[in-house]
C-alpha cells in the first residue's frame, strides 16, 4: 500500500515537472499539497477501518510468547480454527469494612472508577461493570493478563479493595479470542 502510494507521488511529480503548465508554481504546490493530504487521509482511513488481521497461528504464537494460556480447535460447522484464550474474571464482593461515611464512599467510588478506567486503557482489563441487584457480588472485571497472580495483584490494587469496602475472588475463564459481546 505504501509502495503504491509512493509510486503514485513520484509519477505525479514526474508528470507535473514534464508538462508545461500555465499556472503559477504557487498554485501547483497548493494542488500537490491537497492531493497529498487526500491520499494520506485515504491511507489512514483504510488502516483504521480495515487493519491487517493476523492469522490464528500468529495470534497463538504471540500470546504464548507473552505467557498467555491458549488452545485452538477446528469448528466442525465452519471448518475454521478457533483460538481460545484464558482470561481472569474477578468478582468484586462486599467487603467487611463498609462503615465509610457518604463523602468517603464518594471519594472511594471516584478512585475505583479511575482505577478501572486505567486498567482498561492499559489493556489489562477488557470489561468491567456492576451488577444490578444489591447482592454480595457487586460487580465483575475481566482481566486480559497472562497469570492469575497478575490479575489478583491488579484487582487488589483497586482503592475500594484496599479500603476493605470490597474484596475480590479471581477465577480463570476461557473465551474465544476476539469474540465481541452482542
Amino acid at each position: 500500500m505504501k509502495t503504491s502510494f509512493l509510486s503514485f507521488l513520484i509519477l505525479l511529480l514526474f508528470l507535473a515537472c514534464k508538462e508545461e503548465s500555465k499556472e503559477p508554481i504557487l498554485e501547483s504546490k497548493v494542488v500537490f499539497k491537497e492531493v497529498l493530504e487526500k491520499s494520506l487521509d485515504t491511507i489512514i482511513r483504510e488502516e483504521v477501518e480495515s487493519p491487517i488481521k493476523k492469522s490464528v497461528f500468529e495470534l497463538k504464537q504471540n500470546l504464548t510468547r507473552k505467557g498467555f494460556k491458549v488452545l485452538d480447535y477446528v469448528d466442525e460447522k465452519t471448518k475454521d480454527t478457533v483460538l481460545m484464550q484464558q482470561y481472569f474474571i474477578v468478582f468484586l464482593k462486599k467487603g467487611d469494612i463498609r462503615g465509610q461515611n457518604e463523602e468517603e464512599t464518594a471519594i472511594l467510588q471516584k478512585e475505583h472508577l479511575a482505577h478501572l478506567t486505567k486498567m482498561y486503557e492499559l489493556g489489562y482489563a477488557d470489561i468491567s461493570g456492576p451488577f444490578g441487584d444489591d447482592g454480595d457480588i457487586r460487580g465483575i472485571t475481566i482481566y486480559n493478563v497472562p497469570t492469575l497472580k497478575i490479575a489478583d495483584s491488579l484487582a487488589n490494587s483497586d482503592p475500594m479493595v484496599k479500603s476493605g469496602r470490597l474484596h475480590v475472588e479471581v477465577h480463570p475463564w476461557w473465551a474465544e479470542k476476539g469474540m465481541p459481546l452482542r
